[in-house]
């Protein structure tokens, strides 16, 4: 059997490029036959910048139910909260004093994320990987979908659990294999063809969030980055082209075709016509995710039996993974 592990941080709004990238692909996983899911809102993750509790606890909530509205199934996937399971952080600090500075010095996402203000980062910031390897081993995970971004972490989490199975002797912990995502896995900017589209971006036009009405999908279709060229005639007169190649990536990913498939239809076509039949794909796509998501926010009790239902689940298995650990490491176990 396989069993699955992924997850986001609540920070912000979902939008497209998380549906596509990765919600969709959730979704498809959770059907296949002898597979199981586990799907976490990432808090602990969040954390390593400031947080309102206020807004946090919000956007957990809202996080939760757009992994429902887009089609995840609690009757088939556990959702849950990192933070309602106190293993991930346990188990953290356990692999952490087997992990080596120099691997986590070279995590690309570190040196992007801290820049120039290195020494003044926290330490979460730094050791976030630790914590990331242990949200993985700690559910034994077969298989984690990763984006190419995060190839380097699951990297990492299969050599922490490589050092501890040696280290005691023991073939413990599972090493997890990357579920590589499909074509739609970078949906970029809308206003800049050349940088993936991002929850953290200052301007609002550079993405389309799942809440999104129909009238604001449609504005910034309008507005996003093409260039005075029609379309082509094949894929290949994309390159060098990125504000174009992104919309025919997404207009591919959204109806479930190829982007060769979507340069046969359209070749020729100005960019009027093409965004506005993507502009009715997208609002087609996604006014019924926007829907359901609205509904289950106007009863988050829903929200939370949901989360509390999936975090037990989790719990347990973690419980028992963290237990193990410990026994393992020889401390004293309570009787």
């Amino acid at each position: 059997m396989k069993r699955i592990l992924s997850g986001m941080q609540p920070t912000a709004q979902l939008h497209l490029g998380n549906y596509l990238g990765a919600l969709k692909n959730w979704v498809a996983l959770q059907n296949e036959p002898d597979s199981e899911n586990f799907y976490m809102v990432a808090d602990l993750h969040a954390i390593t910048v400031p947080q309102e509790p206020e807004a946090l606890r919000a956007a957990t909530r809202e996080i939760a139910a757009a992994y429902i509205a887009g089609g995840i199934d609690p009757a088939k996937s556990s959702i849950f909260v990192q933070s309602a399971v106190p293993g991930h952080s346990e188990l953290m600090w356990l692999l952490a004093t087997m992990t080596q500075m120099g691997k986590l010095e070279r995590m690309t996402q570190f040196k992007d994320k801290a820049g120039k203000n290195a020494e003044r980062a926290g330490l979460g910031l730094f050791a976030y990987p630790v914590l990331m390897a242990a949200d993985i081993l700690i559910y034994k995970a077969t298989h984690v979908p990763v984006g190419e971004d995060q190839k380097q972490h699951l990297e990492l989490a299969r050599e922490v659990a490589s050092t501890f199975n040696t280290r005691y002797g023991q073939d413990f912990f599972i090493q997890p294999e990357p579920f590589i995502m499909g074509a739609a896995a970078r949906v970029m900017s809308l206003q800049d063809g050349t940088k993936k589209m991002s929850k953290s971006d200052a301007s609002e036009k550079s993405r389309i969030n799942l809440t999104d009405d129909a009238e604001t999908i449609a504005k910034k279709i309008k507005k996003a980055q093409t260039d005075p060229e029609a379309l082509p005639e094949t894929l290949a007169g994309l390159e060098g082209r990125p504000g174009a190649k992104n919309l025919v990536t997404i207009y591919a990913a959204l109806a479930d075709i190829t982007p060769e498939a979507v340069i046969k239809d359209c070749a020729g076509k100005g960019w009027g016509e093409f965004k506005s039949a993507l502009a009715d794909l997208a609002v087609e796509k996604l006014a019924p995710m926007t829907r359901r998501m609205q509904e289950l926010m106007s009863d988050p009790a829903e929200i939370d039996r949901i989360l509390a239902q999936g975090s037990e689940k989790a719990g347990a298995l973690a419980e028992q993974t963290v237990r193990q650990t410990r026994e393992i490491m020889g401390f004293w176990q309570r009787p």
